[in-house]
């Protein structure tokens, strides 16, 4: 198996953090939270690069908020800075990891968004269904709380297996740790 180093230089890389800054406002450009930071954007940036060259980077708390749509959920939204970061790493990472996923995975994969989605999943249902002249029936389900109860151990391992840049592992650490903790303190709340 091919194993990847020094990576994180090309996370903390100036371009990619731009990149990430695009792609982490897209959409959200009258935000405010994203108004704010843009009106010091070179400075923002240039922070946030030598927290991340220097390992002083901390994530920041989440936001958490209920949403009705139709079914109720608590949604946790991470600081417009960490999300920058979030596509700062996924821009490096995600080319090592998208060829080992199967080709009809397509939740947040380039070029497999929704219309990828149900024209695959119309292939398959005149496949069972031998071009409508059988009955078929087909599932549709959710996992209740999946993202909230991820195993980060087994996550972390998979994720060593490919890379092997000791400092991408531990901004991922820094990353899910912090999570870990605002899923623990959520628990203490509720008790």
């Amino acid at each position: 198996m091919k194993t990847h180093r020094n990576l994180y230089e090309k996370i903390y890389n100036l371009k990619n953090l731009i990149l990430a800054w695009k792609k982490a406002r897209k959409g959200k450009t009258k935000k405010q939270y994203v108004i704010k930071f843009e009106k010091n954007l070179a400075y923002n940036l240039k922070t946030l690069h030598d927290e991340l060259k220097n390992q002083t980077y901390s994530h920041r708390s989440l936001t958490t908020f209920i949403l009705r749509d139709p079914k109720t959920r608590k949604i946790s939204k991470s600081d417009f800075l960490d999300r920058i970061v979030h596509h700062a790493i996924v821009r490096i990472i995600e080319p090592i990891f998208d060829l080992t996923f199967i080709y009809d995975s397509c939740a947040n994969r380039k070029g497999k968004g929704n219309l990828f989605a149900i024209q695959r999943f119309n292939r398959f249902k005149r496949k069972a269904s031998k071009n409508n002249t059988v009955n078929c029936f087909i599932l549709k389900a959710d996992i209740r709380h999946y993202f909230q109860n991820i195993n980060h151990e087994i996550l972390l391992n998979i994720l060593k297996r490919k890379i092997q840049d000791k400092r991408v592992i531990w901004l991922i650490e820094r990353i899910l740790g912090f999570r870990e903790r605002e899923r623990d303190a959520s628990r203490f709340a509720i008790i």
